[in-house]
């Protein structure tokens, strides 16, 4: 055989080899994806412990176990919607499933707090699955520095310290019955994406667990800042029904379907691309969130005023004698002329912000109790 032959015979290989391989793995996916049945979950106890679960994939998640028989104990924040979905979840299961509610703030408790309430709510229960869900992340996309500390640090004690100590809290049971699963959902920011440009702290928060987790792509949540689903952005209804059937099967994994396809070519994607499109993405959105902030201190500016203009005027209604009736013509004749020039002090109120400190220095006036002009702006 020449060697040009032989060549020839080696690259043929290495080619039919490959196409088995990839023909295998598309077999294997559509099988986990599609046709693998389901763990059992009873079976690896009776109560099953969920983090975030007043709302979001916490919520659907509670939905889908309550419905394979499992006994639910919510953890939540909000007590009002941690009390709503547990009427829901009695309501819809018809009195067949308990279900218990611990109001606690993963944020502000330490460690050994939040270990004493769950042993605390979970004493004699036989629980069999840890479902860490809660996650918290910026209200829009930021520059790292311009993280405040009071939300860096709460995003840390959430994502990460909350999870393990919920972790800790569970696991003695279980190694005890030897028997049990703990989930954590991750996020697409630490196992697709090479980095997460503008929401650095979330992702580096939730790459902890990267190694045990399921990693949902963008889901129609409160958290995503998405409201409406489609084919690759599924409800938390839709993706909780994914999420249960992987449990027991794989420590790191992609649930569904479509969020798994987007995964194969994000992967795929030089790591350039893929970071400067999402940098790019996220830089449009936060602007958008700047001028919405913006506006709504604006709001809440014009609402003060305006509460305070009504609680004079309430004074000056209240008031009585011949000083209120003379006045009082007055004052309806002028008030036109008051809306006339409103939009004139509010064109001039950011040059007033600015020479407010330089009044401030020249006009104290020592001999008056009253607050000279410069205070007064």
């Amino acid at each position: 055989m020449e060697l040009q032959e032989f060549f020839m015979v080696v690259a043929i290989t290495i080619g039919l080899v490959s196409v088995c391989m990839s023909l295998i793995n598309f077999v294997r996916w559509v099988w986990v994806i599609f046709l693998r049945p389901p763990k059992k979950l009873k079976e690896y106890g009776s109560w099953a412990i969920i983090t975030g679960s007043a709302q979001g994939i916490g919520k659907a998640l509670a939905f889908e176990m309550a419905s394979e028989g499992l006994n639910i104990i919510l953890v939540d924040k909000n007590h009002s919607a941690l009390e709503a979905t547990s009427n829901e979840l009695r309501n819809k299961n018809g009195g067949r499933v308990e279900i218990k509610s611990i109001v606690m703030d993963l944020a502000k408790l330490s460690g050994e707090e939040i270990v004493n309430a769950i042993d605390g709510g979970t004493k004699g229960l036989d629980v069999g699955i840890l479902i860490n869900n809660a996650g918290m992340s910026y209200p829009f996309p930021k520059f790292f520095h311009e993280v405040d500390l009071e939300l860096m640090d709460n995003i840390m004690k959430v994502n990460m310290e909350a999870a393990t100590w919920m972790t800790t809290a569970v696991l003695p049971g279980m190694l005890k019955k030897k028997k049990g699963a703990i989930v954590n959902i991750g996020s697409s920011s630490t196992e697709i994406a090479s980095s997460f440009p503008l929401y650095t702290l979330y992702a580096t928060t939730k790459a902890l667990m990267i190694k045990v987790m399921q990693v949902p792509l963008f889901v129609a949540t409160r958290l995503a800042k998405i409201q409406k689903s489609s084919l690759f952005i599924p409800s938390p209804e839709t993706f909780s029904k994914s999420s249960i059937q992987w449990i027991g099967h794989d420590n790191l994994c992609t649930p569904y379907w479509s969020h798994s396809v987007m995964g194969f070519f994000g992967r795929a994607l030089p790591h350039a691309l893929l970071n400067t499109t999402i940098f790019w993405y996220f830089l449009r959105n936060r602007k958008r969130g700047q001028l919405s902030e913006l506006q709504k201190g604006s709001t809440l500016q014009q609402q003060r005023e305006m509460g305070l203009t009504c609680m004079w005027a309430a004074r000056l209604s209240s008031s009585r004698g011949p000083l209120h009736g003379a006045i009082s013509p007055s004052l309806e004749a002028i008030s036109p002329r008051l809306e006339a020039i409103s939009p004139r002090l509010d064109a001039i109120s950011p040059c007033l912000e600015v020479i407010s400190p330089l009044l401030q220095g020249f006009c104290f006036d020592a001999k008056s109790p009253r607050p000279a002009l410069g205070h007064m702006l």
